[in-house]
């Protein structure tokens, strides 16, 4: 997934971030995908997909199903999805 991993003066910011991914064919549409990412109060990372572009909270999205000891492990968990399962977690969550 080419995106930043990267992110300077927020490391310990409870707040999320989110980053932009490539986008997902599903059907013959094209869905945005986004990965929102927070630190929890334990130190974990925990991350969880956004799909489509509503910003009002009503786009389909996953629970914190990446979970990791660091940002760059949590990078590392996306980067092992491939597309199906990324499809397969769209259908589940938008059906």
């Amino acid at each position: 997934m080419p995106a930043n991993p990267v992110r300077y003066g927020a490391a310990n910011s409870p707040e999320p971030v989110v980053h932009e991914l490539p986008p997902l064919r599903y059907d013959g549409d094209v869905i945005a995908i986004r990965l929102e990412i927070r630190r929890a109060e334990d130190g974990t990372w925990l991350g969880r997909l956004i799909f489509g572009r509503a910003d009002d909270g009503s786009a389909p999205a996953t629970a914190d199903i990446l979970c990791a000891q660091s940002e760059g492990d949590l990078w590392e968990c996306l980067q092992d999805l491939r597309e199906h399962h990324l499809r397969d977690l769209y259908r589940s969550v938008s059906e």
